[in-house]
């Protein structure tokens, strides 16, 4: 892709937007970058814009903005299929998401991973497992790092480990991974998507560029991601916990096993995977199988699996008081992730609900609020919503804010019991992401254990 002199516009200054900014501008295009937010709230992305000369409208998307384009950079937050961007494309401008744009660019082996949970898990997971069998590994994509930013380093030896979401998949047109992996498809996004069918058809965009030259790895225990594998074009391994795949991973007598053409191999012991949950068991199988495939031994394998712990905000344990154990899932964004944080505790969780709604249906959480939460604690605009949806399967206490949800649940938990955020929800409402969201949760119980350190020290004097 040839970008020198041409007119680009970046929509939206999120990571990757700011990141696919920066890097068309060092390539020679005539950069402007435009976002909905006001000048305020992008104080702190604008500066290094201006710097390089880059064009910056904000607090509206001006039409003719849209117009004047040889090509618009998307970002993952912006929907594809809003009112400019049909506009343009219509004009014959060539509109493309950041994703798209690393692709053009980006050298050496692509790992894709999707699917609606486990994806940050996985995706960092098959970083360290690959990186353990001395391959040069990079880590990125809808988590922590955009791609775009890999493109100098990347090389033919290099393999580039990518989480990618139905956001990013929207706008594919040429990417291709080496490897690609949908781990499962549960209800979530429905707010953007529209339906579970388009939802779907978006995550089956991974293999769309993809030959009979290359690999996908699927869940073999998921009805969707089965029904994905028919007529795709790659060669297709599996994993399961719950039964023996053909070719993939799989469990036997407590043992991950890789089974490929070549015959059998065993890797580890389950137990040996410190990550709570059935979920991280799979999670950890689909590693596992693209960490053999990419050609890992498994005494390496074995070693990056158990010497992996929880990624920060997925089930992550923050502290133990009074006898009670806080844990941080704010990655829990659907009802399907916030059913496996749940299943992942024997019972007496206390469990933190709420946020931006994204269609979810929080109906089915029911059987499990019954079994194993002694009480529910709303917060956010979804509060009303998911009251009216559980009422009777425990306790509710509507707490407006997370830091409000915490206070109440340590004045009710007794020693032994759980407190968990799994919102179910996204975290747009009150925070600016989930990222913040949960750190604002960790923040207020390290503030509880301080205040109960205090109280203590006073008792004692």
């Amino acid at each position: 892709m040839e970008v020198k002199g041409k007119r680009v516009l970046v929509v939206g200054l999120g990571k990757s937007g700011v990141a696919s900014a920066l890097f068309l501008q060092s390539l020679g295009a005539r950069v402007t970058v435009s976002d909905a937010k006001s000048q305020e709230q992008l104080r702190d992305e604008i500066p290094a814009l201006l710097d390089k000369g880059i064009v910056v409208e904000t607090g509206k998307h001006g039409e003719r903005t849209f117009h004047d384009q040889d090509l618009i950079v998307v970002s993952p937050g912006v929907p594809y299929d809003v009112s400019p961007l049909q506009q343009a494309r219509r004009l014959g401008v060539t509109v493309i998401g950041e994703i798209e744009l690393a692709a053009r660019f980006l050298t050496g082996n692509i790992v894709a991973i999707t699917g609606s949970n486990g994806k940050t898990t996985t995706t960092t997971l098959t970083g360290e497992i690959i990186a353990s069998g001395g391959r040069k590994t990079l880590v990125g994509g809808n988590i922590g790092t955009p791609a775009i930013t890999f493109v100098e380093q990347s090389s033919p030896e290099t393999w580039v480990v990518l989480e990618i979401s139905s956001f990013q998949l929207e706008t594919v047109e040429t990417f291709r991974p080496k490897i690609s992996s949908v781990l499962n498809v549960t209800p979530d996004h429905l707010d953007r998507h529209g339906s579970m069918e388009n939802y779907i058809a978006s995550k089956a965009r991974i293999f769309e560029n993809q030959t009979e030259d290359d690999l996908a790895v699927l869940n073999a225990d998921d009805e969707v991601t089965v029904k994905m594998a028919e007529g795709i074009r790659p060669q297709v391994y599996w994993f399961s916990r719950r039964k023996e795949v053909r070719v993939g991973t799989f469990v036997r007598d407590g043992k991950i096993v890789f089974r490929d053409k070549n015959g059998e191999r065993e890797i580890m012991p389950v137990s040996e995977i410190k990550l709570k949950g059935a979920h991280n068991v799979e999670n950890t199988l689909a590693a596992v199988a693209i960490g053999a495939l990419a050609g890992v031994e498994p005494e390496k394998i074995r070693r990056a699996v158990r010497e992996f712990k929880a990624v920060e905000h997925r089930l992550e344990y923050v502290a133990t008081l009074n006898g009670v154990e806080y844990y941080n899932d704010s990655k829990a964004t659907n009802v399907d992730a916030t059913i496996k944080a749940l299943e992942s505790f024997d019972g007496n969780i206390h469990v933190i609900l709420g946020g931006k709604d994204k269609g979810s249906d929080y109906r089915v959480l029911q059987e499990l609020l019954r079994e194993r939460v002694k009480r529910v604690y709303t917060i956010g605009a979804a509060a009303e919503k998911i009251e009216s949806q559980i009422t009777g399967a425990t306790e509710i206490t509507r707490a407006h804010t997370l830091e409000n949800a915490v206070r109440k649940a340590a004045e009710i938990a007794k020693a032994g019991d759980i407190v968990l955020l799994a919102p179910a929800c996204a975290s747009f409402d009150q925070f600016e992401n989930y990222e913040q969201r949960g750190r604002a949760f960790k923040d207020a119980v390290q503030q509880l254990g301080k205040l109960q350190v205090a109280q203590k020290t006073g008792d004692k004097q």
